[in-house]
């Protein structure tokens, strides 16, 4: 607990996508549990938070999205008018609650979030999650936020410090999360568990794989829990697959599975590690590469594998899940590592640095 008994207050901001949500709301909890803040978030109505920050206890304030226009067109015109009423509103927020620090995550609402700190005096600090940094990062850093970083070389300044995940995944046997896998999937306890996951908005490619793989792996004796993504059709369920739109109960996900097929996301990569599961990575096919530089310490260490999109096919698919899970040694070895890289108290440490930063 903090040495002052009077909470302080703290907004986090971190919205769109499960990866920068999670973060934030790690360090959420802890700031909440550990220091006693009051502490609220920032989002949109566009993303994920609106259902994930009320779910975990938390008051979710919301502000109009600012994207930023990857070309020339009336998106880049109405960005002057955006930023200037998104950076109001945050203003506004950031009176009414009393904010003494803002912590961003990146995502569309942490540039407004900066902005808005920088403009009333308040300390913030900006994470990055990923190994490349994000042009609302970066702006954050440059305006004087101080810089925590996931990993080092990400193009933003600041202390590495890791990636903040929820404190129970954080590894270890649970066995109550096991329970919950067997009932909300229909597992069976004497059957090995491959969990797949394309994240909040699945992978269609992984899942067309997966489908054409079902035959050989159910044949094999293993059990597949499929989260799809919410857009995405639902397969039709059979003996041994389940499939799901999305997993909302990562922790009993994680406890039950043997083997972990996934992009690469920052997140979900120091997840999957803290979890001490082999995994195999399939990185997205576009963008500026940094889902597979998430992977690269992970992999290097021998706790996963990388696979392509494109070369993601179902035979190759199949091989590598029968020369992980059919080899016992092959298995133990990538668990070892996984574990042995688990990832530290990032959350805890950050929300150490807000507390400092108010004076508590």
């Amino acid at each position: 607990m903090s040495s002052s008994n009077a909470p302080f207050s703290v907004v986090v901001a971190g919205g769109g996508t499960a990866g920068h949500i999670e973060p934030a709301l790690a360090v959420a909890e802890a700031l909440r549990d550990t220091h006693g803040a009051s502490v609220s978030a920032l989002g949109t109505a566009r993303g994920l938070e609106t259902s994930l920050v009320p779910e975990r206890g938390f008051e979710l304030h919301l502000i109009e999205p600012v994207p930023m226009p990857r070309k020339p067109n009336m998106d880049l015109v109405k960005l002057p008018f955006r930023v200037f009423k998104a950076l109001q509103q945050t203003r506004r927020i950031l009176k009414e609650t009393g904010a003494q620090a803002v912590a961003g995550f990146g995502g569309y609402v942490s540039a407004p979030a900066y902005m808005a700190a920088r403009s009333l005096g308040i300390p913030f600090f900006v994470h990055e999650a990923n190994a490349r940094a994000g042009m609302a990062n970066k702006l954050g850093a440059k305006l004087g936020g101080t810089g925590l970083n996931a990993v080092a070389e990400s193009g933003m300044p600041g202390e590495v410090v890791g990636i903040p995940i929820r404190a129970e995944l954080g590894g270890g046997h649970d066995e109550t999360a096991v329970e919950r896998a067997r009932a909300q999937w229909n597992l069976e306890a004497d059957r090995r568990t491959i969990l797949i996951t394309g994240g909040s908005q699945g992978a269609v490619s992984v899942n067309a794989t997966v489908v054409a793989s079902l035959d050989e792996l159910l044949g094999d004796g293993y059990q597949v829990v499929h989260a799809v993504g919410k857009k995405n059709p639902l397969p039709e369920a059979r003996p041994g697959y389940t499939p799901v739109p999305f997993i909302e109960d990562m922790q009993a996900a994680y406890a039950a599975a043997d083997l972990i097929v996934c992009r690469s996301g920052a997140m979900t990569v120091a997840e999957v590690t803290a979890s001490g599961i082999p995994a195999i990575y399939v990185p997205l096919p576009h963008g500026n590469g940094e889902q597979a530089l998430n992977a690269r310490a992970v992999i290097d260490a021998g706790a996963a594998i990388l696979v392509e999109d494109a070369e993601l096919t179902p035979q190759r698919f199949v091989s590598e899940v029968r020369r992980i899970l059919g080899d016992s040694t092959t298995y133990d070895e990538m668990a070892r590592a996984a574990r042995s890289s688990t990832v530290g108290n990032a959350a805890g440490v950050i929300a150490q640095l807000i507390a400092d930063a108010v004076g508590q």
